[in-house]
Order: C-alpha cells, then structure tokens, then sequence
C-alpha cells in the first residue's frame, strides 16, 4: 500500500536513516489499550508505531515512525504514549530526536484517551525544547491536533505530493466557509514552505527527505550541554578572494544575491539554507567556516530591497534563538533599508514581529558577529545585532550605510527649506548635490567606526579571514548568562 503510493515503511525509513545495524526498538509488543497480548493479533503489536534508539554517522538520536499500514497511522493511547516516552528519552539520554509522521490523527475510536495523552506528548515536546534537537518529518498525512507535535520542534521536512498538513480538512472547510479546496491546496508542502512557514524545508520523496535530516544532523550538537560538530576544512582560513569585492555594486539601489556573498565566505559547499521558500526578503540557515559550524543570518537585497517585513522577523527571531540554545555563534549580514512600510505591515502587527528581532538577538549569548554589507537604516540597523544589542565584533564594507534614515528621505526633512528655496530648474541639481553631501559626510562607515560602533572597516574580500580570526577567538567565550537578571524567564513579544 505505501509503494504504491510512493512512499516507505515506518522500518524502511527507519533503516534508510540509521546506521546499519545499531536501531534498537523499544516496546515492540505493546498492545493497543483493551486489547490482551497474542499472537494472533500480531499485527497490534506497537500500535502503529516503531520508536527506538539508533545511531547516524556513528552519533546515537531517537527516532520514531508511525506506521500508516496500521488504521491509517491514528494516535491511540499506546501509539501517543510510545512518542511521549520518546521525546522523554531523549531529552535523558541527551541525544536528538527524529519523529516520521505519517497520520491521519487522534484514534477517534478512543476518544478522549486519545487526545489525553496527546497532552502528554504536547508536554513532552517543550520539555525537551531548548534541551535537545527536535525534527519532523511530514512522509503523509498530519491532521487535526496532531500538527501540533510538529509545530513544537525545531525543523519540519515535508515531502512533496504525498505529504500534508491541517488541523481540519478541505470538507469541513467548505462546509464552515464555502472554499473548495484540495488537500495540497490546504496543506501541502508547498503551503507549508512558501505560504505558512510551518515546513522548514521540502523534499522531492522519502529518500531525499532522510538524506536531509543526515545532513541536518551534521549541523547539530546532541544537546545544549554539547558544542556543533565540527569537521577538517581544505580552505585556508587566512583567504583573501578579490573577486569577492565585485559582489556588492557600488550602485547603493542595485539589487544582489547575497547567498553569492555567503557562499564566497564560508567553506565550499557548507551552506544549508532554512525556510528558503518563506520570507525570501531574509536568508538564514547553517554554514561551516574553517570546519566550525555558524548560523548565517541575511537580509536579501533581491527580494523587497532586503526590508524587514513581519515573517521575515518570525523567520530570523526563531532563527537566532534556536542558535543560542545549541551553541551556534552568529553570524550576521545587513543590507537593508528597514522595516517594510504599509498598512498591512502596520495593521498586521509588525512592530510587534519585528521586536521579535531585537528579543532574540539581546537574549543570545553566543558568539556575535556582525558584517554591515551596505544599507543599515532606523530601526533595522538596531534590530539586526548591532554593538549595542550585543554583537561582539561588528565589521562594515567601505559600502556600508548607517543612518537613521536613507539620505533622500532625510534631505527632505532636515533641508526642506533650502530645497524649496532652490531655483525650480535646478531643484534636482541641487537635491541630488545635498544627497551626495550627506551620504558622505554622515552616513560612510568610518563616521561609526569612530564612535566605536564599528570596530573595523574591511574589504569584503577580507571577510573570511575576518570571521575565521574573531571565530576562533570568542569560542573561548563564556556564555553570558550570569548578567540576566533574576527572573523565570522573560516574556518576548509572541
């Protein structure tokens, strides 16, 4: 039945996961509430789900995988107790979690027993948020408050065409408000990725969804208590590539790519982009430089001119706190212009999104490294760990632009009188002359680095070398968590 539809086993992509050889199951007789043990009911055993311990590249996690060839998948006591103890066991052991979802739900036939100990796992997923590594993998259907397990991790990896998402499904939506839909329509993976920005990333099939989640993994330390995993590097820290300085054009209203930017600086072929799909006008996700793994935060000069807009905030807030809570130093490039003005910015919230930004990074406590890349207006060049928020190194392109505002807008403001005194025929010369004026005199990048909130003016063809140097020196940092006051916790602006 799953082959047909092009999908795996539970054990099939149990095995294709793990190491040959080192899954242990756990509780593998475990009967279905008000069923007795026997053999020949063999086919109850586990309840629908396959959990246990294995190791992948020699490093042991928790796994489990539901089993849709048994009613459909659906979350019975014993099923749902079976993920709890999971989640429970891996935050002890101190090692990731992998949970392969395949689903159509809380068992109906056992109500509230059902979404009882759905609680349960509820539960147990923030406890070990923050502790250990949390993913999950959508390889079918995960519907009603079943969603929710996934939501709570870290990473969500839905496979495309087989795999979807919702809490009610296109009948009950018609019926409630007369959209006809499809299943993908409502919540497939490319909902999910693009849309929602529920799907942290999306897979062509179960095979390269698993090839996923290895290579993930290669970026993640065991638990809060571990550093990431680090590998050789053939790249010579100390690199000096001047055809880097030919990626940001000297045009400050000229758009780029700035995953160009990323890729030049980090170790070949290391950049593992999250959430490509959503909130493009940002770029985040994990690269390797001189072996040691960083989380790469940038705002994407090709898509909304880099402005900060309410999901690129939620992308970038979570972002940077997931990092602080494995150990991952940030690294951080800006080139943006600000917070993305309108009324459904204004109305949909977005300064409480965007003091997201600002939350998250004065919280974080790893290392801190800041490359302002060009534009760094208002409340963006703030938000996006400047010195004051944190950063422990702030480094800036002789392109970089810090000023409360861009130099157009702040001409007609503090020159308005002088502009309008101009000669009409010449009101254009003369506008464009007090914008070079004070793009040189107030917004260069030195007039900062004087006031010493920058510490260093570089070339970006020195920008590898540059990190790698303060990389390798704040490893020795010690988390600052004794200057937080006393408190249970703060409360960011959800």
């Amino acid at each position: 039945m799953q082959h047909e539809k092009g999908k795996m086993t539970a054990r099939e992509r149990i095995d294709l996961l793990l190491d040959p050889g080192s899954f242990v199951e756990l509780d593998p007789f475990k009967m279905p509430y008000g069923e007795e043990f026997s053999r020949e009911k063999a086919n109850m055993f586990g309840d629908g789900l396959v959990m246990g311990y294995g190791t992948v590249g020699g490093r042991t996690i928790v796994v489990y995988a539901e089993d849709f060839t048994y009613m459909g998948g659906s979350m019975g006591r014993t099923h749902l107790e079976k993920i709890a103890q999971a989640l429970a066991l891996a935050a002890d052991m101190r090692v990731p979690v992998v949970g392969l979802y395949d689903s159509g739900g809380a068992r109906i036939q056992e109500g509230v027993q059902s979404l009882a100990e759905m609680g349960a796992m509820f539960f147990n997923n923030v406890m070990a948020s923050g502790v250990v590594p949390q993913i999950a993998v959508i390889m079918g259907p995960s519907a009603g408050g079943a969603c929710y397990s996934p939501a709570l991790t870290d990473f969500v990896i839905m496979v495309e065409k087989t795999s979807y998402m919702f809490i009610t499904g296109p009948k009950v939506v018609k019926s409630v408000t007369g959209e006809d839909v499809s299943f993908e329509g409502l919540g497939g993976a490319k909902v999910h990725s693009a849309s929602s920005g529920v799907a942290s990333f999306t897979a062509k099939d179960d095979g390269e969804a698993i090839a996923l989640v290895k290579r993930l993994l290669s970026y993640l330390p065991s638990s809060y208590r571990d550093a990431p995993p680090t590998v050789l590097s053939a790249q010579p820290v100390d690199l000096v590539d001047r055809a880097v300085n030919s990626i940001i054009p000297l045009d400050p209203k000229k758009g780029y790519d700035v995953r160009k930017l990323i890729r030049a600086v980090f170790d070949a072929d290391s950049f593992l982009e999250v959430a490509r799909a959503f909130a493009p006008n940002s770029v985040v996700g994990f690269a390797r430089l001189a072996g040691f793994v960083v989380g790469v935060v940038a705002t994407q000069p090709m898509v909304l001119a880099g402005t900060l807009d309410i999901d690129a905030s939620d992308k970038i807030a979570r972002f940077v706190r997931f990092c602080d809570s494995f150990n991952i130093p940030l690294v951080t490039f800006v080139d943006t212009p600000g917070y993305l003005p309108g009324l459904n910015q204004e109305h949909g919230g977005i300064i409480r999104h965007g003091a997201k930004v600002i939350y998250a990074y004065s919280e974080a406590t790893v290392p801190k490294l800041t490359v302002v890349v060009r534009k760094a207006y208002g409340g963006a060049y703030i938000a996006l760990c400047s010195k004051k928020l944190g950063a422990d190194v702030v480094y800036a392109y002789p392109t970089a632009e810090i000023a409360v505002m861009g130099p157009e807008g702040a001409i007609e403001i503090i020159r308005r009188r002088e502009l309008e005194a101009a000669p009409p025929e010449k009101k254009d010369e003369v506008f464009a002359r007090m914008v070079e004026e004070y793009r040189s005199e107030y917004m260069n990048p030195y007039i900062s680095a004087a006031k010493g909130y920058v510490d260093l003016v570089i070339e970006p063809a020195e920008t590898r070398k540059m990190l790698a140097s303060a990389l390798a020196n704040l490893t020795r940092k010690k988390r600052r968590v004794s200057r937080k006051p006393p408190r249970v916790h703060g409360n960011i602006p959800l």
